[in-house]
């Protein structure tokens, strides 16, 4: 459920460079149990071309596969999955990369002093390095889906903390909100669930607070409003459980949440529980697909 609404447009002046890996980790808890973080990197490396910089392999090992505040996508060498890795896809590249300069200003790995891709946003934003000279020197470069490039002279740890804390200022990427706490989540095997409805009589800000209360402890991960204020989303995360909330207040109100599928009957129990306390009832159960489901727990996702 990527939140593109925790993200403001415009950039910010550069800060000094961010040094050292322990920032991040103290920005960004990392996950208990990273995927897709262990592997062979002589296999990796070998299969790539070039040698990988060392703040990327700390990087890999500490977080793993995921996204960082649901808009960084931070990809490694290991694992099965389709969409992971740091090969291009070529299908998805339209043109000709070698002779079309002017879409295309960097060359492609595997060229020589070329971009390779170790990231990606929801945007279909690409994450790259620009391979030239030692491994450890590498500029980060972001590729805008509309073809601009934009180079940020520090690796790749170091425009994540970066970009996370406020220090570096992106003009193709936006900046994260400033009033949120830097969050990862990891890229595993989640069950989504969304509960329709009713309206109930308190106020939409009375039901919020009932329902974080009801699935605390709770971290805020976003909201947005309408003009108007009769539409809107509340995006939070609980801690310690790694469940993602989405709370609708209209059209239709509803809640959405995202979690491991061996949580799905403690979800069930305290979810309902909160849907009460709040004066709602629960008009139906759909899957991620927008299926309706006749029970919570009868049917699983494909």
């Amino acid at each position: 459920m990527a939140n593109r609404h925790a993200l403001r447009g415009g950039t910010r002046t550069a800060g000094p460079a961010v040094t050292g890996y322990g920032g991040l980790t103290r920005l960004v808890p990392p996950p208990a149990v990273p995927v897709d973080a262990r592997g062979d990197w002589t296999a990796a490396e070998s299969a790539s071309g070039v040698r990988l910089p060392d703040d990327y392999k700390w990087l890999v090992g500490t977080y793993g596969w995921g996204e960082f505040c649901d808009f960084l996508y931070l990809r490694t060498p290991f694992g099965t999955s389709p969409h992971n890795g740091i090969e291009w896809q070529r299908g998805h590249l339209s043109g000709s990369p070698g002779r079309d300069r002017e879409r295309y200003p960097y060359p492609l790995h595997p060229a020589a002093g070329a971009l390779l891709l170790w990231g990606a946003t929801p945007d279909a934003d690409r994450l790259c390095w620009l391979t030239d000279g030692s491994a450890e020197d590498w500029t980060v470069v972001v590729w805008d889906r509309d073809g601009r490039y934009e180079a940020h002279p520090l690796g790749a740890a170091a425009f994540i903390e970066g970009w996370v804390g406020g220090h570096v200022g992106s003009g193709l990427l936006g900046d994260m909100e400033p009033d949120l706490a830097p969050w990862f989540n990891a890229f595993r095997r989640r069950t989504h669930r969304c509960l329709r409805l009713s309206e109930g009589p308190l106020t939409h800000p009375e039901r919020l607070r009932l329902l974080r209360e009801s699935l605390a402890p709770t971290s805020d991960r976003g909201a947005w409003r309408s003009q108007t204020g009769e539409q809107g989303q509340d995006h939070f995360a609980t801690v310690g459980t790694d469940w993602l909330l989405t709370y609708d207040m209209s059209c239709p109100h509803q809640v959405r949440v995202d979690f491991p599928p061996e949580d799905a009957e403690q979800v069930r129990r305290r979810l309902f529980a909160a849907v009460e306390l709040m004066g709602c009832q629960v008009l139906g159960i759909m899957a991620a697909d927008g299926r309706p489901l006749p029970e919570w727990s009868t049917v699983t996702d494909p």
